[in-house]
């Protein structure tokens, strides 16, 4: 189990640089919009991993809640981006 969540910390922590690089070189706001709810939700991840590793049921928490709050923040900026339109 704790190679498993060490090759996930990887895969992740690579998501994150790569999204970071993507978001520096992205040439409109939808590709940067998409590509930041990447980075966050990989952050999110290896929150549950550190969560995971420390066996703390409060680290896990934080993670879901913020999870419901980046949900609401992709839906408030898809909103904004197409200007309302459905």
């Amino acid at each position: 189990m704790i190679v498993g969540v060490w090759i996930a910390t990887g895969i992740l922590a690579v998501s994150i640089v790569l999204g970071l690089v993507r978001i520096g070189t992205a040439t409109d706001a939808a590709s940067r919009a998409v590509v930041g709810d990447l980075v966050f939700f990989s952050a999110i991840g290896l929150l549950v991993l550190l969560g995971m590793q420390t066996q703390s049921a409060a680290v896990v928490d934080a993670a879901m809640l913020a999870a419901l709050l980046g949900i609401l923040a992709t839906i408030a900026l898809a909103r904004i981006i197409t200007r309302g339109r459905r």
